[in-house]
């Protein structure tokens, strides 16, 4: 989609640079015009004046003087490599907001550029509840795929869910301890908050014995909490169930499923809540044996060696170093099972893409993984990339899902809703709407979503409740009641049957219109660039 005189510009382009460009190459795109310059959209020569093997400066001239005598033109200026332009109100609104269905079209994307891509994304604990750091991550997956997918690409949303480990373990050991037979519903609770409590409460008897330990022995005192973990009681009651697991141990398995159960029943609470659906949900419990058959490939072809302590391991050079795939006992770590994960995901989707939206604490990991898969041969491993972003921080300080200290996904909802319902019945005054939990409902999630999307993923961001709820500025609930005074105006128009066929666009000369109506010409734009 274009102006009418940037496609003519292109085709007087081509004519005059016939034997420098090929018709593909020649893409001109106009932008918004900078508020401190006169004129609607500019033309950057520097962008395109390669393909016709020319001076951006030298380009620059043609453009302005082809224009200059455009019928759709009222006013050229030239700034070095730039050219400005002034279209005239019919023109303009003629080539933007006139063509609503190219504006709002869903193959943004060529054949040849359609992709299918795979965003993976959430990656819980069944241990606990999912907090705001998994919001953030929700948030960002979701956007992510919908982005994606609104432009052209089929997209596959996918969760890998972590349920199994010594972190479980330690729930699973708690409950067995003090649970006492209670469920989520004598507790009154979600499942994956009744497990939460068992993973602080097997944290606190940790320290609590940890504690006693370096009273009862001075010689410990200088050793860590991490160092001192095998010598407590219910750390090594937490290892032991989980060998046990991995024998297959029938009572163990019977207590992990039952309240691994209770945790995917509240994760699927809060998804749908969130709005969220997943095209598949992987199980680690499924596919943490995944990677080592090729780790063995990997040995014949030399891609990995065996260390002197009987470990295998990978050399990535100077930048990324060593890194251990097999321990010396044969079993699996991370990157192991990792790697046998893709390795699954592409074999079930043949996807052209496969993106991890993860934190930055993960770079390390996912540098590695990508490195291991090219070593080892996969030619479309150059097509994996690790969305990182940074972390979530509130007012209060930093979450720590041990200690009890996180803000819980649900609470977090909970308080954005109460939040957005007194806002909006501070604003009713005696008109409360029948639907207003609903209504309070939709701008506490917007606002939230909103205030997590709107700055720059890398970054660490610090969350105000308070704040991400104001009704004006650059805000959720600002942009929703934005749509609902458009929606107003819509029906009105419709009502009072203001909406014709034939519209006379030279009326609408104003300053504003036409920056509403250049807004509206880069929203296609603008969706495939983000």
């Amino acid at each position: 989609m274009n102006f009418k005189c940037i496609d003519d510009l292109r085709n007087h382009l081509l004519a005059k640079f016939a034997e420098n460009v090929e018709d593909m190459a020649l893409n001109i795109e106009t932008e918004i015009c900078p508020s401190d310059m006169t004129g609607d959209v500019t033309v950057n020569c520097f962008r395109f004046a390669r393909f016709l093997k020319s001076n951006p400066m030298e380009v620059a001239k043609l453009v302005a003087e082809f224009l200059s005598e455009h019928e759709d033109i009222e006013k050229v200026e030239v700034l070095k490599a730039f050219v400005n332009l002034t279209l005239t109100p019919a023109a303009l609104h003629r080539d933007s907001v006139a063509k609503i269905n190219q504006l709002l079209a869903t193959d943004l994307v060529s054949d040849e550029e359609r992709k299918k891509i795979i965003v993976e994304f959430s990656a819980p604990n069944t241990n606990k509840p999912q907090h705001l750091g998994h919001v953030r991550n929700n948030t960002l997956g979701m956007s992510l795929a919908s982005l994606l997918k609104r432009i052209g690409h089929d997209v596959i949303p996918i969760n890998l869910v972590n349920d199994r480990g010594i972190h479980i373990c330690k729930s699973m050991t708690a409950y067995r301890r003090y649970g006492n037979g209670i469920t989520p519903e004598l507790a009154g609770k979600k499942g994956d908050h009744l497990v939460g409590d068992f993973y602080v409460r097997y944290d606190k008897e940790l320290k609590k014995e940890i504690k006693e330990l370096r009273n009862s022995q001075p010689d410990l005192k200088d050793r860590s909490d991490d160092d001192l973990f095998s010598e407590t009681s219910i750390g090594r009651e937490a290892q032991q169930m989980l060998r046990d697991w991995e024998a297959d141990d029938c009572e163990v398995r019977k207590l992990w499923e039952m309240m691994n159960s209770w945790v995917l029943e509240g994760f699927n609470k809060t998804y749908k809540r969130m709005g969220i659906e997943f095209e598949n949900t992987y199980l680690e419990s499924k596919t943490y044996l995944l990677g080592k058959d090729i780790i063995e490939e990997g040995l014949k072809k030399a891609v990995f060696v065996k260390r002197e302590d009987g470990a295998t391991i990978v050399d990535l050079g100077k930048k990324l170093g060593e890194k251990v795939v097999l321990r010396s006992d044969g079993t699996s770590v991370y990157i192991t099972q990792d790697i046998g994960t893709t390795l699954k995901k592409y074999d079930d989707y043949r996807p052209d893409r496969q993106i991890w939206v993860v934190g930055d604490e993960q770079k390390y990991h996912f540098q590695v993984l990508f490195e291991i898969l090219k070593k080892l041969g996969y030619e479309w491993a150059r097509d994996l990339h690790h969305l990182a972003y940074g972390m979530v921080n509130l007012p209060s300080g930093k979450m720590k899902s041990r200690e009890g200290t996180v803000v819980d996904a649900d609470d977090l909802f909970d308080e954005m809703t109460a939040l957005a319902k007194s806002a909006t019945l501070e604003r009713a005054g005696d008109n409360i709407p029948d639907d207003i939990d609903e209504r309070a409902e939709i701008i506490g999630m917007g606002a939230l979503k909103f205030m997590l999307l709107k700055f720059n993923p890398k970054t660490t961001i610090m969350f105000n409740p308070e704040e991400s709820l104001k009704f004006e500025g650059d805000t959720g609930p600002y942009v929703q009641y934005a749509c609902a005074r458009i929606s107003s105006i819509l029906r009105r128009a419709d009502v009072e049957n203001k909406i014709a066929g034939n519209v006379d666009w030279t009326l609408l000369s104003s300053e504003f219109e036409k920056k509403l109506a250049v807004r509206a010409f880069q929203y296609p734009s603008v969706l495939k660039r983000a």
